[in-house]
């Protein structure tokens, strides 16, 4: 590792401190991070199977489910084996290839669940809105270029921070980051040089995505609810409400969180470091701990596949 005027020449190797401020507590910390990524490995991967076994929930609807529980899977695992070897073993080091990677994954996969989050809100506009159309704008062809488009466009426009960090900052006053993770403004700041234009591009990135994402799926379910009060019947109000209420909770959980997280971390000068760290963890890990369950509780099909597997009985 080579030094010049106290900077650090191109690391080799940051290490992350984990939550600053709570070292002593990070391994009691650890336990109901684990619990969660446990849950989430068993409840992603059960929504997949039932979704692949059930042909009648071969729709548009239950595909954007089955990927967003193949990106929570992958989102939660980019973040948390790392993270408990920090807390549990000791071992904050982290390459700094492998700290872009991380980088990289880890706001690339929170933008295609974003994606995935406003192809859904889409649909239930669609379905609800102009249901006898339904069936034909949301065909397979138009399925898969969603999703496929989701997540192509989070890693084409998360790779531009990460290039510029690559290849633009050579100088760093410290291989410490005061993170659990590589998140992309606690690599930023350790730079002894002009960081502006990759503040920028952090924040150009953010906006285009999450903005234009909420933006939209905000318009859908206002549209939504516009015309499920206009049913004149109540029980026809209620059906239609009940078929959006699971993903309205998840996108509420998953930009609330995410909200706290931008907002406390650029502007909330005042508040303890571990408080943004642990929000920045949560916003990761909360997502994909949840949203098996909301829609395991909240939509019927998928509570009745599970009920069917728990309880159903083998013929001897």
């Amino acid at each position: 590792m080579l030094t010049f005027n106290g900077s650090v020449f191109m690391p080799s190797v940051l290490t992350l401190v984990g939550i600053p401020g709570l070292e002593s507590v990070q391994c009691w910390i650890g336990i109901p991070f684990c619990v969660m990524y446990i849950i989430a490995l068993i409840g992603n991967p059960l929504i997949l199977v039932i979704i692949k076994g059930e042909k009648s929930l071969h729709i548009p609807m239950y595909i954007f489910l089955a990927i967003l529980a193949v990106t929570d899977i992958a989102l939660s695992t980019c973040i948390l084996p790392k993270m408990l070897g920090i807390f549990w073993f000791h071992v904050p080091q982290i390459s700094f290839d492998a700290c872009l990677l991380q980088m990289e994954l880890i706001h690339s996969f929170q933008a295609t669940e974003s994606g995935i989050l406003l192809a859904m809100a889409l649909d239930r506009y669609v379905a609800i809105c102009n249901p006898l159309r339904h069936a034909t704008i949301f065909s397979p062809q138009l399925t898969t270029y969603l999703g496929a488009g989701a997540l192509v466009r989070a890693f084409i426009l998360v790779s531009p921070s990460i290039l510029l960090i690559k290849c633009r900052l050579k100088y760093y006053q410290t291989t410490i980051v005061s993170h659990s993770y590589c998140e992309h403004m606690a690599i930023v700041k350790l730079a002894a040089e002009d960081i502006r234009i990759n503040k920028v591009c952090g924040l150009l990135v953010a906006f285009a995505i999450l903005g234009f994402d909420i933006v939209f799926i905000t318009f859908s379910y206002v549209r939504i609810f516009i015309t499920v009060f206009q049913l004149p019947q109540k029980e026809a109000r209620l059906k239609a409400f009940n078929t959006c209420i699971a993903h309205i909770c998840v996108f509420l959980q998953f930009y609330l969180l995410g909200f706290f997280s931008f907002f406390t971390h650029r502007f909330g000068a005042h508040i303890p470091p571990y408080v943004h760290i642990l929000l920045s963890d949560l916003y990761l890990l909360v997502p994909p701990f949840l949203n098996p369950i909301v829609y395991g509780v909240k939509t019927k099909q998928i509570r009745d596949q599970v009920l069917k597997m728990l309880f159903s009985k083998k013929p001897l």
